[in-house]
This record gives C-alpha cells, sequence and structure tokens, in this order.
C-alpha cells in the first residue's frame, strides 16, 4: 500500500511538474503539424497546377504590355494633346480654356489633369467624347458639367480630362534615387 502511495504521489507530481510543459509541447507540436499539411498541400497544388500558372503569367505580362503601349511616352503627350485638341475643334466646339495641370508621378506613370472648358451643341459633345473614345491613348473625361451657354442653343462644356503616361526608366530610377534617405553626412 506505502508502494503503491509513493507511486501515485510520485506520477502526479510528475504530471503537475514535468509532464505538463510536454503536454503543451506536444499540442503546440499538433497544430504546427496541422499548419504544415496545409501548407504541403496548398504547394501540391501549386506545383500540379505550374503550367497553367505560367501561361496565366505570360497572358498577363501581354495584356500589361497592350495597355502599357495605350500610355503616350513624354515624347508623345504633345502630339495626344494636339489631337485631342483637334478632335474638339473638328467637331466645332469653340475652346474657351484648354490648360493642362500640374502632373502627379506615380509608381511607373504621371497623370495629367487638364481643364477643358468649350462652347457648343450637345450632339457636338457627344461626337467629341466618342471621337476622344477612339484616340488610341487612354485620355479620360472626368467631372462633366453641362450648363446653359451665352447663346440660344449653345451649352458650355466643362471638364476635368486626364491622360497618363508611362515613366521611362531613367525617370523611374530617378525617383527611387530621390525617395531614398540619404545618408547622413559624417
Amino acid at each position: 500500500v506505502v508502494l503503491a502511495g509513493i507511486f501515485i504521489v510520485t506520477v502526479t507530481l510528475a504530471a503537475l511538474l514535468g509532464w505538463q510543459s510536454q503536454y503543451e509541447d506536444l499540442d503546440a507540436k499538433r497544430v504546427e503539424e496541422v499548419r504544415l499539411r496545409e501548407d504541403w498541400v496548398a504547394k501540391k497544388h501549386q506545383a500540379v497546377n505550374l503550367d497553367a500558372y505560367r501561361n496565366q503569367l505570360v497572358e498577363i505580362e501581354r495584356a500589361f504590355g497592350a495597355l502599357l503601349k495605350q500610355l503616350p511616352n513624354a515624347a508623345e503627350m504633345e502630339s495626344l494633346l494636339v489631337d485631342v485638341n483637334q478632335a474638339g475643334l473638328g467637331r466645332g466646339l469653340q475652346f474657351e480654356l484648354f490648360k493642362p495641370g500640374t502632373e502627379a508621378v506615380h509608381d511607373f506613370y504621371a497623370e495629367l489633369p487638364i481643364t477643358i472648358s468649350m462652347t457648343g451643341s450637345f450632339h457636338d459633345f457627344g461626337a467629341f467624347a466618342g471621337d476622344v473614345a477612339k484616340l488610341p491613348r487612354i485620355f479620360t473625361l472626368n467631372d462633366i458639367h453641362l450648363t446653359h451657354g451665352k447663346q440660344g442653343d449653345s451649352l458650355s462644356f466643362l471638364t476635368i480630362a486626364k491622360t497618363f503616361r508611362y515613366l521611362d526608366e531613367n525617370e523611374i530610377a530617378e525617383r527611387k534615387r530621390q525617395s531614398k534617405p540619404q545618408g547622413v553626412p559624417q
């Protein structure tokens, strides 16, 4: 009986003092095992579909390249603005204001807002918007306001148009160089 009592006390003390941390470690390892199995299954699924992912990446790069070609570079910006101006004049619209704003530079492109104010007929504005939409470069008309013009049937058209251009490698490199914190002179 004494030996059985000593055995029970020893086992109870061992369970409380020594085995408790081992139980916690065991539970943590079981959770880690589940996580690792899930990671393995996900990576196995990716490996099985690797060719499909590569084909998808090639398609995305091709589509991105096509979209990037719709963004004019710095040299083409002037001709794009001339094309927009010609589209309005070709529709008989009278420009009151055509003022490019300050360029906002983003990661790989720059956004140029242009304030445009014109007068003309409603149908001419619609045709102008259609002509702008047909341009090979991205040019959007935002915040459009139509009001009655000073002359009978004419309307005043005010918009903030936006065009975008991609930054060339030199501009991107310059931007990265400027964004890095300058070292403290010694």
